[in-house]
């Protein structure tokens, strides 16, 4: 790894901060989760975490936003533990291995919390901060991707990577939500991501039987 793509130490200020807003933030999801959307207040999510509504304001603009904030900082995680992977690992592994300790670290969150979710999401303003905050999430693991990769790494490469760990999430996530009690995320977001980092051999190969059976046929 090049000294460019030596991390920033966040300074005692920094860390307060962002410890600050990860609090609200979770605090503001818990309380929707339990109250709805509709019946959280501002005051509430700033009593929770003993600040003022004043103190909420400077790090969110919106109940919404505050809700929303859990995907951000999940990747946050993801790219601080990638940030501490050896510096010889390659780049595929590293990430890997990062998003893999990261998702065991979290868990899976339960089933009625994000079904909760999913109908507060028909809420407008909620929509459209979880479309900002998952736009985030492209730009936030794509800035340790690209420190690992170097000076000489196209920026778009990296964008390209975080958005496959991103949709390899999000496929996985979608899938352990929908199929039953014993179904498990992290198997299926592991493959994915191995099969990715791999060119998708298993689905050219696919492609390819399909294409010599239909010009057999032909």
């Amino acid at each position: 790894m090049t000294s460019e793509s030596v991390a920033p130490v966040l300074g005692l200020r920094e860390r307060k901060k962002l410890a600050a807003r990860q609090a609200l933030g979770a605090a503001a999801l818990r309380l929707a989760l339990e109250r709805g959307l509709e019946r959280l207040r501002v005051e509430d999510i700033a009593s929770e975490v003993g600040v003022s509504p004043r103190t909420f304001n400077n790090y969110f603009s919106s109940k919404e936003e505050a809700v929303c904030s859990f995907i951000v900082a999940q990747q946050e995680r993801i790219r601080e533990a990638l940030r501490a992977r050896p510096a010889d690992e390659p780049l595929w592994d590293a990430v890997i291995n990062a998003a893999v300790i990261q998702a065991s670290r979290d868990g899976s969150p339960r089933r009625e919390d994000v079904r909760r979710m999913r109908d507060m999401l028909r809420n407008a303003g909620l929509f459209a901060e979880m479309l900002r905050a998952h736009a985030t999430v492209e730009r936030v693991l794509a800035e340790a991707v690209a420190e690992r990769a170097g000076s000489t790494a196209n920026p778009l490469h990296a964008r390209m990577l975080a958005g496959i760990v991103q949709s390899a999430s999000r496929i996985a996530f979608h899938t352990w939500l929908t199929s039953g009690p014993d179904a498990e995320f992290l198997p299926t977001f592991v493959n994915l991501l191995r099969e990715a980092a791999a060119g998708m051999p298993a689905l050219t190969a696919a492609a390819a039987g399909a294409t010599a059976e239909r010009t057999a046929a032909s």
